[in-house]
């Protein structure tokens, strides 16, 4: 039987170091900041991705060079791989930064590292210690949803197609952390490609869906007409008010219309690519419309990317799609005037070796983990267009110019979102916490490194 308390989780904040009056002073803050940008899309690649064989080849370099070609781009003497030739058209548009570095090669603390902009706290060694917890940061949805929230129902933040989950692991950084289920984003788990793609699968990212949360709902009912008491005193006015939050983010007509793919055109579907990532893109075009902050859309399942064993084969099937659906977003948005307000992040959690191997036990090579550097790709929200920021070496093992973290990443991305990386936060332990810690890239705006 559900417990009272488990269920008042589903809409109240765990957020209780931040009282209300700093919360509305931070809010006020936030209103007054300009954000440059309505929508962040985080393209990311889970598993990590290869940055020499997309934005950063290195033909001259025998051991890692690998199977692909490099082509010219857009831009003089700048080259991609062979399998990104539309994304290679557009490098005229993009920022490419070249030289992103962190030292952790770990998956599961490096995906929270990319979608929260903070350094995952210690939690111990196993992957279940290390998996979804409450004490994480916030991802970017989470925190927007704080300091800027939104009076129409709708979330700060939508995941698609799916939540990285593996088995009972759900990778860290896809929630709200230490502010709580209130703040926690919501998640689609169909996938759009599909012939019966319907929008059935919108839950909470611990997997509360619709259904089961209007018999929460009715439930929670009968038992609070039995608590009248506790319902009129100021905590249970709070938790109402959160609970129907929460009710009305799920329920949305206009959330499920802004998901509805089969209202676009076939034309428009096969421009995206009749595949799992264009046709997510797609979906994030139409969300862009709706003005949602932000919207993960993951390129796959967990780990899709981290090619330790058929590295190249899987490449020339993945490569080709992403070229495609990244390409035609871009472009779309750019026909709808909606580019410059939207900022587009193309990023894993690191990127791949610069050496090509076998794991023990195989006899196809791959790629490996590869955190020392790798490449982000940054499109629309105002940047500087045409610019390459950083560089690695000869071989693509380290950066040769000033690095810049996922840290920095998420500064980016709060400022551009209209928050102050540095705002003050209180952690379930109520203590003071910056909500981010990085340097904003301005780089991206100036193009002077």
């Amino acid at each position: 039987m559900l417990q009272r308390r488990e269920m008042l989780q589903i809409g109240c904040s765990s957020f209780f170091g931040l009282g209300l009056s700093s919360v509305l002073q931070q809010q006020a803050v936030a209103a007054q900041q300009e954000p440059r940008v309505k929508s962040v899309v985080l393209v990311f690649l889970p598993g990590g991705g290869s940055h020499i064989d997309m934005w950063d080849p290195k033909p001259t370099a025998s051991a890692a060079k690998g199977e692909f070609e490099p082509i010219a781009t857009s831009l003089p003497g700048v080259q991609f791989s062979d399998k990104m030739p539309m994304m290679a058209a557009r490098a005229d548009k993009l920022a490419i930064v070249r030289s992103m570095h962190h030292g952790d090669n770990r998956h599961l603390s490096g995906t929270h590292n990319a979608l929260t902009g903070y350094v995952q706290p210690f939690t111990g060694g196993s992957n279940e210690a290390k998996s979804l917890k409450r004490s994480d940061w916030p991802n970017y949805g989470g925190g927007i949803s704080l300091l800027r929230p939104r009076s129409d129902g709708l979330p700060s933040q939508v995941t698609i197609p799916n939540p990285l989950i593996e088995g009972v692991l759900v990778w860290p950084g896809q929630h709200a952390g230490f502010l709580g289920p209130k703040y926690d984003p919501f998640v689609l788990r169909d996938d759009p490609n599909k012939k019966d793609y319907k929008i059935k699968g919108l839950t909470l990212i611990d997997g509360i869906s619709v259904g089961r949360l209007d018999d929460r709902r009715k439930l929670l009912s009968n038992i609070d007409r039995r608590q009248i008491a506790l319902e009129e005193s100021l905590p249970g006015i709070k938790y109402t008010n959160e609970q129907q939050t929460a009710f009305s983010m799920l329920t949305s007509s206009k959330l499920k219309g802004a998901l509805d793919i089969n209202a676009e055109s076939a034309k428009k579907r096969d421009r995206y690519g009749r595949h799992k990532y264009g046709q997510t893109l797609l979906l994030a075009r139409r969300l862009v419309e709706q003005e949602m902050p932000v919207i993960q859309a993951n390129m796959g399942h967990v780990q899709m990317w981290d090619t330790h064993v058929n590295h190249f084969p899987r490449l020339r099937t993945m490569l080709p799609a992403l070229d495609t659906g990244l390409s035609a977003l871009i472009d779309d948005l750019e026909e709808r005037g909606l580019l410059e307000t939207t900022l587009i992040v193309c990023v894993g959690e690191f990127g791949r070796t610069p050496t090509i191997s076998p794991l023990a036990g195989q006899k196809v090579p791959g790629r490996h983990h590869w955190a020392p550097v790798y490449t982000a790709v940054f499109a629309g929200g105002g940047i500087k267009r045409g610019q390459v920021i950083g560089a690695s070496d000869k071989v693509g093992g380290q950066p040769i110019t000033t690095p810049y973290h996922p840290n920095d990443m998420g500064a980016t991305i709060y400022e551009a979102l209209g928050v102050d990386p540095a705002t003050m936060l209180s952690d379930r332990l109520n203590r003071p916490v910056h909500l981010n810690k990085g340097k904003v890239m301005d780089v991206l705006y100036s193009g002077i490194a």
